[in-house]
């Protein structure tokens, strides 16, 4: 176990050092992470790599929280938010605003600046705002559909604040969330992307790898605070149909995983380790599972990580079958069926190759054209290395070894 734990840091150390830290653009008073394949800046990278930088000592990284800090508070909206920022739009969200809430929470925590902790209460009252008592939260205008990862993600900041500025509502909140999570947990342990329709041609009521971590991530975090017994039994049932996915080698089955968006995603590996490191409080053998996940990240990651697991074109006529089976998950028309087989086809093609070239994708929109979808996500005709990826699996990577440390 100490040998996973100093393969990890020293992994983080390699990351920041050489994939963060060539990307960082400083000013006077503020700093800013500019994406080196769209290039934008992103709240929630920015965010999810202060938190980090916040957990981890990085040598020569020490000034870089506080002007991270000052950048994210610029950026906040007067109704206290942040905007998902993305290559196709640019939206206040609920979603990004807990994510840099907690961020900006974290670093108050050290610093007590009244100008951030003022951010943070204004996020608060944002977040609260477009949540209800029944643990629904609006992701944004652009997606409006209850997914039970944004609820989670929400919750999960709404609790960490509860706890730190002894706010019981928050809490309360936070608790009603969690519930809401675990009344729609499927028989078998999974969570459905969403329950319901939003402004998606379709409900997305399918089990995800990617959002399984993601769901798990963020309740783990609720569970955190609430240390309720309910909680718990819902996070051990998510990680038994978590590790079910996984083969011998550490790598996910994915003809299981049945949202074509997030198909083969890097990030999985790191959000499915942090979880699995949490219940594994309760059950030792979920030690084991972590230590895969963390295996596969490494094989796909250099400075920065690949946008999806790598693979070779000799496992090509595989991959069909594997692309046919994601295709049938889910009970929707033929047409939306045909498409699913398209996107995954699509996606087993693309991740098998590799650019450093600004993506276009021509491909994806012609498959998104000929079946009159309404996709936003940005895919690209070959694989490459992503930030996004790599700025939420370092603040998964290192709240994973807060976690370890808080258990002694």
């Amino acid at each position: 176990m100490i040998a996973q734990q100093d393969t990890l840091q020293n992994l983080i150390h390699h990351i920041i050092l050489k994939g963060i830290q060539p990307l960082v653009v400083e000013k006077d008073t503020y700093a800013l992470i500019k994406d080196p394949v769209f290039g934008i800046a992103r709240n929630r990278v920015i965010a999810e790599i202060l938190k980090a930088l916040l957990r981890i000592n990085v040598q020569g990284t020490e000034h870089l929280p506080e002007k991270l800090a000052a950048y994210l508070c610029q950026t906040q909206n007067a109704d206290g938010s942040w905007n998902e920022i993305h290559p196709n739009y640019d939206q206040p969200s609920a979603l990004i605003t807990s994510i840099v809430g907690e961020a900006l929470l974290m670093i108050h925590q050290e610093t007590q600046d009244k100008k951030i902790k003022h951010a943070v209460d204004k996020a608060v009252r944002y977040v609260t705002s477009q949540g209800n008592k029944n643990g629904y939260f609006l992701k944004s205008e652009h997606y409006t559909a209850d997914h039970l990862n944004v609820d989670a993600t929400c919750g999960a900041f709404l609790s960490t604040y509860g706890h730190l500025c002894s706010d019981e509502n928050c809490i309360d909140l936070a608790r009603q969330t969690a519930k809401h999570i675990c009344r729609n947990q499927c028989a078998n342990g999974s969570y459905p992307y969403t329950i319901d329709r939003g402004n998606y041609s379709q409900i997305l009521d399918i089990p995800c790898i990617h959002y399984q971590g993601v769901t798990l991530f963020y309740l783990s975090k609720i569970h955190s605070v609430i240390q309720e017994d309910w909680l718990q039994n819902n996070l051990e049932q998510g990680a038994k149909w978590l590790v079910s996915t996984q083969k011998a080698n550490g790598t996910f089955d994915w003809s299981q995983s049945g949202l074509l968006l997030s198909y083969y995603l890097t990030g999985a590996y790191a959000f499915s380790y942090a979880s699995l490191i949490y219940v594994s409080q309760w059950n030792n053998t979920y030690n084991k599972h972590a230590e895969g996940c963390l295996k596969v990240f490494q094989q796909n990651v250099d400075h920065l990580a690949l946008r999806w697991e790598r693979e070779t074109w000799w496992t090509f006529p595989t991959a069909l079958v594997i692309a046919l089976k994601t295709s049938l998950i889910g009970n929707y028309p033929v047409k939306h069926r045909c498409f699913r087989l398209g996107y995954a086809l699509y996606r087993q093609y693309a991740r098998r190759g590799l650019t450093t070239a600004p993506l276009k994708d021509p491909l994806f929109k012609m498959i998104v054209k000929s079946f009159r979808m309404n996709y936003s996500v940005i895919e690209s005709s070959r694989n490459f290395y992503d930030l996004f990826m790599t700025s939420e699996s370092l603040d998964c990577f290192t709240q994973s070894l807060q976690w370890r440390c808080s258990r002694g």
